[in-house]
């Protein structure tokens, strides 16, 4: 009888035996048939196709795209926004956007589950890098992310945003607003509303954003819903809240039913804070609230929005200073594939969506 070690050393053998000689199409490895081995972020020539990697080596880029800024024939660009100069309480999450690139590398490596997707066969994706702006003059770091974002936008290419704090939503959102030249339907993952008042024009704060997008035209409040809030707001201002104790109390589909009715066909903007999730799945974020959802709720939510008319994404809050073993970042970097696989649908099945265009 063979002891655990070496049963597990054989099953190893085989599993890699068969990604590296197996000629069938329908191999369960991406890229499989691929010539490159390794760092396809810098060797792939386009930005469709997957290829074979070494999940624990190379360059991190997200999902081991294409490290460009070539926007030609590209369907999405995922971009990092390292700011972290407007949180509350913890910092850290200017270092977001690296641990999510760090823990998506294993996401590629296999097709979708459950539906068994190659992603890239039909999404061209690539990462963008970083936002640049200069953290010693903080009153021009809003331009130059609307600026950052505005160059990506422009080219009608989709933008997913990896933040960095909350506020970066704020400046993505005007540059949308711009392109789509109509104020935009918001879905919000937080444990916090972040519409509470501010009075100074100059205020950079991750708690008062949509307080102003709600204020400036960004986004209707009338189609706009924020889902599993669990701090208080004396005024929401006319967005529709579901609480995590009424998620908690209801059946995703009640959950799914209610963001559909809310937002309609709309252009709709998606934001993800990442302390939506109880700090048990997420401890490594700025501000966490305990009673809020699990990765597998929020994963089962995301998975039925696939009839949303969406303009842009982004998920943010990511602080890996108090994180474990990454598993905020793997749950980030997890629903920005989910993201992206509810993109590639609306691709292949819905032929009156296209990226970007007004």
């Amino acid at each position: 009888m063979l002891g655990t070690t070496s049963r597990r050393l054989l099953l190893c053998v085989f599993r890699i035996s068969c990604r590296f000689n197996s000629t069938e199409p329908s191999a369960i490895v991406p890229g499989l048939n691929s010539p490159l081995r390794g760092d396809g972020a810098i060797r792939r020539s386009e930005p469709y196709g997957s290829t074979v990697e070494q999940t624990y080596a190379g360059v991190l880029s997200f999902l081991r795209r294409n490290y460009t800024r070539n926007l030609n024939n590209v369907d999405v660009a995922v971009t990092g926004i390292p700011l972290d100069l407007t949180t509350t309480f913890r910092p850290g999450a200017r270092f977001g956007p690296k641990a999510i690139r760090e823990a998506s590398v294993q996401l590629p490596e296999l097709k979708s589950y459950p539906e068994g997707i190659d992603l890239f066969e039909d999404l061209a994706v690539i990462d963008y890098g970083d936002c640049y702006f200069d953290q010693s003059q903080p009153k021009t770091i809003p331009s130059a992310i609307q600026e950052h974002a505005k160059k990506i936008i422009e080219r009608n290419t989709f933008l997913l945003s990896l933040g960095g704090d909350h506020y970066v939503t704020y400046p993505l959102l005007k540059a949308h607003v711009a392109h789509h030249k109509k104020p935009l339907s918001l879905i919000h993952f937080d444990a916090h509303c972040d519409t509470w008042p501010d009075k100074d024009p100059d205020g950079m704060n991750h708690g008062t954003m949509f307080f102003y997008a709600v204020n400036e035209g960004l986004i209707d409040p009338k189609t706009s819903i924020q889902i599993g809030i669990r701090t208080y707001n004396d005024d929401t201002m006319g967005v529709k809240i579901l609480g995590a104790d009424w998620i908690h109390q209801h059946k995703i589909e009640n959950v799914v039913e209610q963001i559909l009715e809310r937002v309609g066909n709309n252009p709709t903007y998606l934001t993800f804070d990442i302390d939506c999730l109880d700090p048990a799945f997420a401890p490594g974020t700025g501000t966490p609230v305990c009673g809020g959802l699990s990765t597998a709720q929020a994963l089962a939510i995301i998975r039925q929005l696939g009839s949303v008319n969406y303009v842009g994404m982004d998920i943010v809050e990511v602080s890996p200073l108090y994180d474990y073993g990454n598993i905020t970042g793997l749950a980030a970097a997890t629903l920005g594939y989910e993201f992206l696989i509810l993109l590639r649908n609306k691709k292949v099945i819905d032929k009156s969506f296209h990226f970007g265009t007004r």
